[in-house]
């Protein structure tokens, strides 16, 4: 191993990269920062920060503690000298990101999605144009952890560790980088879960999850009444038979749509073996955490690792709690979630009414549009990460170089 620390630079503000900043931060010959784009937040982490940053883990005693060596909000302090540049932002702060970091990147640096959602890859190649020759994105499915924060700049805790995520390189023909990058992100993140290495990042947009919050949120609240509630309502382990139900079919439309993509992708061999069914991969995800896997419903609410997770609310005056339709469940998981997989099953001709009823039942919640009928050309739908908006209209040109 190199003398020379690795440099990492951590950009976002939030739970995860508290947890993946800390966690890096704790491995030998290892040199974090953090660069937080969005104002206020530099700031505040500093302020907050004590000797350490402590990542805690619920139900057990062990603790990690360790901090970046900086925090900043100039991305001129920290991206010229990165080595890896670690993504961990909610979707839709994705373009603001790249655009901060896109001039001071150097060649042959490689940047990691954690997680990507469904369309990072696109996103990428759009904004860095020319430069995408120089990099490799490599794209995670689903954030390796569960967690939340404690206090800010300080403590934030891992409710639950994935068994295993699936990631995918997209690498520019110039990339030539000088590191293992799933090795290098496995040594930075831990031993679980356990990163495998898909084909393509195509079958990574398949897997991603972004897919369980919209029908959950739809599922619990198509139907409200507008009256506040006296508490606010458990997310995953208050899930009932109809929020299941609505998750399922969504699921069973993502596979339809996987299969497609791989039966005109035939002559390519696509192996789209990892995706899997929201009943099997919850299971497979959460192995020891899960206590009832009998159904799919049974499966998220004795779910240890979503112990205590509330749908997002807002208190009112008056008293009790009404629902926060502006959250990323549906903020980010509609435009950049079933939005993008719409997207996918359009190009393959595969129809998606389940995904159909919840992105209009959301896009009206957001006062947005993104489909109109059942098709992908409403007003708003720049704003999202369908493959259309980036001029992507055939499996040929879904399968980006990896």
């Amino acid at each position: 191993m190199s003398d020379t620390p690795l440099r990492i630079v951590v950009c976002g503000g939030g739970n995860g990269a508290h947890v993946f900043s800390t966690l890096a931060a704790a491995r030998a010959n290892i040199d974090v920062s953090v660069l937080t784009i969005f104002e206020n937040e530099a700031e505040r982490w500093t302020a907050a920060m004590k000797e350490n940053i402590v990542v805690s883990f619920a139900g057990e005693s062990c603790q990690v503690k360790a901090k970046p060596f900086l925090v900043t909000r100039d991305p001129t302090a920290v991206i010229p000298k990165a080595d890896v540049i670690v993504i961990v932002v909610p979707s839709y702060a994705h373009a603001p990101v790249l655009k901060a970091i896109l001039p001071y990147c150097r060649p042959h640096t490689f940047i990691a999605g954690v997680p990507a959602h469904p369309g990072l890859d696109f996103q990428f190649t759009h904004i860095f144009g020319s430069k995408a020759k120089e990099c490799t994105l490599v794209v995670l499915e689903t954030l390796p952890w569960a967690c939340r924060l404690i206090e800010y700049g300080a403590h934030a805790q891992v409710l639950g560790t994935k068994e295993k995520v699936g990631a995918a390189l997209v690498q520019g023909e110039d990339s030539n980088i000088p590191l293992d990058c799933i090795e290098t992100l496995q040594r930075l993140i831990g031993d679980k879960p356990r990163l495998n290495l898909v084909q393509n990042s195509l079958v990574v947009n398949l897997m991603a999850k972004t897919m369980i919050h919209p029908p959950i949120m739809y599922g619990k609240w198509r139907n409200w009444d507008g009256k506040p509630l006296p508490e606010k309502a458990l997310f995953y382990q208050g899930i009932d038979d109809s929020q299941s139900h609505f998750l399922a079919q969504i699921s069973d439309e993502v596979l339809l749509t996987s299969q497609a993509v791989k039966d005109k992708c035939s002559k390519t061999d696509l192996d789209i073996s990892p995706i899997s069914h929201i009943s099997d991969w919850v299971k497979e995800y959460y192995a020891d955490q899960v206590k009832d896997g009998s159904s799919l419903k049974l499966s998220f609410q004795t779910n240890q690792a979503y112990d205590g997770l509330v749908h997002p609310m807002k208190a009112v005056d008056g008293g009790g709690y009404v629902p926060d339709f502006s959250y990323r469940y549906t903020r980010e998981d509609v435009p950049f979630g079933l939005v993008v997989l719409k997207g996918i099953a359009q190009i393959v001709n595969v129809s998606t009414p389940a995904m159909d009823t919840v992105i209009k039942w959301a896009q009206e919640r957001l006062g947005e549009e993104y489909i109109v009928g059942t098709e992908l050309k409403g007003r708003d739908l720049p704003k999202t990460r369908a493959p259309q908006v980036f001029g992507i209209y055939t499996v040929e040109q879904l399968l980006l170089p990896s």
